[in-house]
């Protein structure tokens, strides 16, 4: 699962970035089965070493089946909108360490919320092939803010080549805590992608996924 061979230059991340995007797939199939889903997370011990954290849950008692945690160095420089470059490879192979295989992959950061409409979420769901969501703490485009009850939501929005984009959803988890901003990463609706992130966040602001897997990159990043 791990890429042969990462774009090394600015040029060649944003080129592969515009190619792969056209890859992504925005709707659902309509066998999709949620019943394992994965948080994924990486905290940077230094500018170059990095944690990555692959946590498997099974999606309906939200208990624990696997978690991965792996370090790695990387070289890619710090870029708003190239993150993946610096973080998918010590992601991927978390992921490839799991024994439990996920049917979702929940990302700590933008899917199609990215102004070449391809986030890390997206990168990793057209990578893997597994239907994949951004599941971000802060908002990337605007949005009015949602209703205060758990669920509300509103359309998140960034500007496009052809005008305003829908590009995700800021959705209220909690009633009357800030919003989470969720948008499609690959082989999923915003609508089921919301329902799942719901789902998997029955008492916190964050998913249970986001709320572990920060736990453990936390953890190895002090350990350092």
């Amino acid at each position: 699962m791990s890429p042969v061979e990462w774009p090394r230059t600015v040029e060649d991340a944003i080129a592969l970035q515009e190619r792969l995007r056209t890859q992504v797939i925005t709707i659902s199939a309509p066998d999709l089965r949620v019943d394992t889903v994965a948080g994924l997370d990486v905290g940077y011990r230094s500018n170059d070493t990095v944690a990555g954290v692959c946590v498997v849950f099974d999606a309906k008692s939200l208990v624990i089946l696997d978690e991965v945690v792996v370090e790695d160095t990387t070289d890619f420089p710090y870029i708003a909108g190239l993150f993946a470059f610096r973080e998918m490879p010590v992601l991927l192979r978390a992921l490839d360490q799991v024994t439990v295989a996920p049917d979702l992959l929940v990302a700590d950061g933008q899917g199609l919320a990215h102004p070449r409409r391809f986030g890390l979420a997206c990168h990793l769901g057209v990578h893997t092939g597994i239907p994949s969501i951004g599941v971000a703490k802060n908002a990337m485009g605007e949005f009015d803010p949602p209703g205060r009850a758990r669920g509300s939501m509103s359309d998140l929005v960034m500007d496009g080549p052809r005008g305003r984009d829908v590009v995700g959803r800021a959705l209220r988890t909690q009633d009357g805590v800030k919003p989470v901003f969720v948008s499609v990463g690959h082989k999923i609706d915003l609508d089921r992608a919301c329902a799942e992130v719901l789902r998997l966040a029955p008492r916190y602001r964050l998913p249970e996924t986001t709320r572990r897997a920060d736990t453990l990159t936390k953890q190895a990043v002090s350990s350092g």
